[in-house]
């Protein structure tokens, strides 16, 4: 959820709680007002009757009106107390009941009591608070809709900066050839932070470029050395007068200057991939590619006695040509690799994935490392470790996701081209 979304709905909800509370007190309190000022009319009324009464000794002649009307019952004696009340009675004019608001006392008139009832309408009242609740209520829609396109547009406005930093920040890359340039901007709070990232991107940048002079000229220097050491092992291996013993060193000494060739074409092909030194060329026939490297390494799969089953459907993906043969040629050489013997490669193809599964030999590996750089389920197994973590960053380079499954006894290395649902 974005900053303004949350904003603008916490900001309405606590405004619309507060104009609820605010009208409801208003209502409560118009009402009181509208009452009191009701019962004051009446209290008027009273006092003109018992006036009368002290004058003339006798009750006055009632003059009723559609909204006031006196009722006068003779009583045995006076009442304790003054009443006012509201009852609700049926209006024949109206056609339904209204509310009317009473006011009962007893007076001496000659030498009788009466019971005087001095009835009010409440429709004056109740029309009078009805259209000052509508007038709030439209004035609080008026100023939520108000605050709401206010809020809109001058948020917008003023996060349009912000905006603009994170855009810059997503488009830069580290192997641009200066560091990131934020502009600067009006609002303190985004300059400061355009300020600090500028700051914080020129140091990346450069230890990122001195690291990456590092690995390239340390790539360069090892392979001289790499060179020699195989030449010269080439070398005393063409020797006549080698003994059985020093034959065995000299052939340890081969197989691991091999993998340290291998361990140094994988590190420096991982730092490429990492310094983003391939781009997307275009579109490749990842079948074909697949069908190549299959027939690349057929005598190594019929050595070990390996069914290898083919379900290729068309499908053109794109990315870089050179790094999906590297995808596809870490694919099956893993799978001949680990596979043990007489077992099954499974290769799968279509317009959303690529899968290659093989026989297992010890279960199932470990999910969250299986694509770690270095990993071995057996310390004991050959390869450098890197070929899944090639794999790994050959598709976050490329957009794809890399997943393992484990079914029916079967590693599956899949590649989703398309992200999965």
């Amino acid at each position: 959820m974005k900053l303004f979304t949350k904003y603008n709905r916490v900001n309405i909800l606590v405004t619309v709680a507060a104009f609820i509370i605010g009208a409801a007190g208003f209502y409560f309190l118009l009402s009181f007002v509208l009452n009191g000022q009701l019962d004051d009319t009446l209290r008027s009324e009273q006092q003109e009757i018992t006036e009368y009464v002290a004058a003339y000794n006798k009750l006055p002649p009632f003059q009723d009106t559609r909204h006031q009307w006196v009722e006068a019952t003779q009583v045995a004696g006076p009442a304790a107390r003054d009443e006012i009340d509201s009852y609700s009675k049926y209006i024949p004019r109206a056609h339904e009941d209204k509310w009317i608001r009473r006011l009962s006392f007893t007076i001496k008139a000659g030498e009788d009591w009466y019971r005087i009832r001095v009835n009010r309408s409440e429709t004056e009242t109740e029309d009078l608070l009805n259209l000052i609740i509508i007038l709030t209520l439209g004035m609080i829609g008026l100023i939520l809709l108000f605050n709401y396109v206010v809020n809109r547009l001058l948020i917008n406005k003023l996060w349009r900066p912000f905006y603009d930093t994170i855009a810059g920040i997503k488009k830069y890359y580290m192997s641009f050839e200066r560091p990131m340039q934020l502009p600067k901007q009006e609002i303190d709070e985004i300059n400061v932070l355009n300020e600090s990232l500028n700051e914080m991107t020129a140091r990346i940048y450069n230890e990122y470029h001195a690291l990456k002079s590092f690995t390239e000229n340390a790539s360069h220097e090892m392979q001289t050395p790499l060179a020699v050491i195989r030449s010269k092992i080439d070398l005393l291996l063409q020797s006549d007068s080698l003994q059985e013993r020093e034959l065995k060193y000299i052939l340890n000494i081969e197989d691991a200057s091999q993998k340290l060739a291998r361990l140094h074409q994988s590190l420096l092909l991982l730092a490429k991939i990492e310094n983003r030194q391939f781009n997307k060329s275009g579109q490749v026939d990842i079948g074909n590619i697949l069908h190549k490297k299959a027939s690349e390494l057929a005598d190594l799969f019929i050595a070990k006695k390996l069914t290898v089953k083919f379900d290729l459907r068309p499908a053109a993906i794109f990315m870089n040509p050179h790094l999906a043969e590297i995808l596809a040629g870490n694919l099956l050489t893993n799978a001949l690799r680990y596979t043990p013997g007489d077992g099954t490669v499974v290769i799968t193809l279509n317009d959303n994935s690529l899968s290659v599964s093989n026989t297992a030999a010890n279960g199932c590996l470990e999910k969250d490392k299986v694509f770690r750089r270095f990993y071995k389920a057996d310390e004991g197994q050959e390869g450098t470790g890197l070929g899944l973590a090639i794999i790994k960053e050959i598709c976050v380079l490329e957009g794809f996701d890399a997943g393992y499954n484990f079914e029916n006894g079967m590693h599956i290395f899949s590649i989703y081209f398309k992200k999965p649902e």
